[in-house]
């Protein structure tokens, strides 16, 4: 089995649209050679709608720990959500992006990396709401998918048993915080290279620690 990356995220964290540019890089470099394979987490799966209203004090504060760390700027049209919490309509959850990403991964599955940066950019950037179908059409032209199967799929009860099957599969590889990302080499053998952010250089000289040690060859 040719070792693979498993990279678990969630649409809706902060720290994973940070690592975004990070795992941009890791997927330039290492593309060719290995398939880098996207989990949602389902970070956020309340059983009754919760307004973020509930979480807009503690991002008010977060997202400049984000943007120091790792250089991301959170654009005007989300912030005002999180500054405007009485007049916002949001309700966030995980389940519609993780539903979108399991359509995509069945169209481009090796365009994964770059799906899920236009989708965090879409929310942390531009401001547009994740659990609206209207929040995905700009990226359906982007990458030249029809809309109207697109929207069918996203309302069927076959990719959202995709999305939750991701979600559980982060389960069993105990992730309980994102983003994270494994290098699979095996069945079971899981080599941890990330847990919360990590800055380029340092990811990728892990990387190369585990490549020489699994003997994979010609991949620097």
């Amino acid at each position: 089995m040719q070792p693979v990356f498993i990279y678990c995220y969630d649409a809706w964290c902060g720290w994973c649209y940070g690592f975004s540019p990070v795992m941009q890089k890791i997927n330039a470099r290492y593309h060719t050679q290995f398939h880098i394979e996207v989990l949602s987490g389902g970070m956020i799966l309340p059983e009754k709608p919760v307004s973020i209203k509930a979480s807009a004090a503690y991002i008010q504060g977060a997202y400049k720990n984000v943007e120091t760390l790792t250089g991301i700027k959170f654009g005007e049209d989300y912030l005002w959500h999180i500054f405007h919490p009485e007049e916002s309509d949001w309700f966030p959850n995980s389940e519609k992006p993780a539903i979108a990403l399991s359509i995509f991964k069945e169209i481009f599955p090796d365009r994964q990396i770059a799906f899920i940066a236009d989708l965090q950019h879409a929310l942390f950037k531009e401001g547009r709401d994740l659990t609206d179908n209207e929040a995905y059409r700009h990226l359906l032209e982007k990458y030249s998918i029809d809309a109207d199967p697109f929207f069918e799929k996203l309302n069927s009860e076959v990719f959202k048993e995709k999305a939750y099957y991701d979600f559980t599969l982060c389960k069993q590889l105990k992730v309980t915080g994102y983003p994270q990302l494994l290098l699979q080499n095996g069945e079971t053998h899981f080599y941890l290279l990330a847990k919360g952010y990590t800055d380029f250089e340092t990811l990728d000289e892990r990387i190369a620690s585990v490549l020489e040690e699994i003997k994979i060859k010609g991949v620097t």
